[in-house]
């Protein structure tokens, strides 16, 4: 769009111009995605985190199941973090009795590695 609107008045202009939104665009939303974290008996979700003691179950969806998760079978009591360019998401159960919230639902790139490390994670802390 940047290149239609300056190419009467200078081509090179308006793909330089059009260069650097890219990259601004592209940083910007690498910058503001939430970092995901398991680190110190806790799991960390962009500012939101959790002991490990209180996390259950974790499951991976991607494809029609992660929009499934996203949409018609989403609690509306769930704590969730979604990004719009990142279709997988993972379901974390929360055992905490006095959480009213039944699971976070998240995006992430590497689902299956998540739901892993979660799992090692749990495993190593209850040892």
């Amino acid at each position: 769009m940047v290149i239609m609107l300056l190419a009467p008045f200078s081509l090179p202009l308006g793909i330089l111009l059009a260069t650097v939104i890219f990259i601004v665009i592209s940083v910007t939303m690498t910058v503001a995605s939430p970092r995901i974290e398991i680190a110190d008996g806790r799991l960390r979700v962009g500012k939101a985190s959790i002991g490990l003691e209180y996390v259950g179950a974790a499951s991976a969806f991607t494809g029609a199941h992660a929009v499934a998760e996203r949409g018609t079978n989403l609690d509306a009591r769930a704590w969730t973090r979604f990004r719009a360019w990142i279709g997988p998401v993972v379901r974390v159960e929360i055992t905490d009795d006095a959480d009213p919230t039944p699971y976070w639902l998240f995006s992430t790139r590497r689902p299956e590695q998540l739901v892993a490390a979660l799992r090692t994670s749990r495993a190593n802390q209850k040892s």
